[in-house]
């Protein structure tokens, strides 16, 4: 996975500096639904992703959010899942927590990770089987989450925009009362990966396969677990592209907990 890893991470990060070139002051909105604004910048960093997996691994399905679906990415045994913009409401705020996520999933499992912040140049990486990295200012450490098992002293990374009273009573069952906040669902698994956090909840069911395939790669090698609001594992051959089930990312240590309460919430 080293060719995947390097190639990912330097897709990224050249992505995240086009869209840095196109955060104007007041960018040119489109609505593609309800909520799921898209911009010109997303397009751009959407192709230029495309293109470059595609001159690399040319024989591997891709999806990507700005893009029409593959049809036969189900029968593919390697589909990269992309996400050119994680947080376009963020960007079109100039809140700034936006990220580029580039992720592979492998016979439906996510195997790489890599989510790319390009406001602080901060690149999360990781490959199954070796560990998870994040690469700021020329320095590298080792990603492992924090073994906090009291939900008292837990943190909950929360969403900038939605707001959910549903995962407000979820946080009063568990006795959560910290949080922190985040526009981007990369950067929020982010801060479980380095411990600034201890989880993440999607009661929505709208989150689709190119907004987790990259952060549970990353959580997975980082010692956490993302799973739906069952505790069932995400698979990413399956023809639905939404997560209709949810998303819970944690630091697994009260996992199954989580699930217990979000189906009684």
């Amino acid at each position: 996975m080293q060719k995947e890893l390097k190639t990912a991470s330097e897709l990224a990060v050249n992505a995240g500096r086009l869209l840095l070139k196109h955060h104007e002051p007041k960018p040119k909105v489109e609505w593609k639904g309800k909520g799921d604004p898209v911009t010109k910048a997303d397009r751009l960093a959407s192709r230029f992703l495309i293109r470059g997996l595609r001159r690399r691994f040319p024989n591997d399905a891709i999806v990507s959010e700005e893009e029409p679906e593959d049809p036969g990415r189900c029968q593919k045994t390697r589909v990269w899942l992309i996400d050119p913009m994680d947080g376009t409401s963020e960007f079109i705020e100039h809140r700034g927590e936006f990220a580029v996520m580039i992720g592979l999933a492998l016979d439906g499992a996510p195997v790489l990770g890599v989510v790319y912040h390009p406001v602080t140049e901060k690149l999360y990486c990781a490959a199954y089987g070796t560990g998870a990295i994040l690469k700021e200012y020329g320095i590298v450490t080792s990603l492992r989450v924090s073994r906090e098992t009291d939900p008292q002293r837990m943190t909950i990374a929360l969403s900038r925009s939605h707001h959910s009273p549903a995962i407000d009573a979820a946080c009063r069952r568990l006795h959560i009362a910290r949080s922190i906040r985040s526009g981007s669902i990369g950067l929020k698994v982010g801060m479980i990966c380095e411990g600034h956090a201890h989880l993440y909840l999607d009661m929505s069911g709208r989150t689709s396969l190119w907004d987790t395939c990259a952060p549970a790669a990353l959580l997975h090698e980082a010692g956490g677990r993302m799973t739906d609001l069952k505790g069932m594992q995400l698979r990413y051959d399956s023809p639905e592209l939404r997560n209709l089930n949810g998303i819970i990312a944690s630091n697994g240590t009260i996992h199954d907990r989580i699930v217990e309460v979000v189906n009684h919430v």
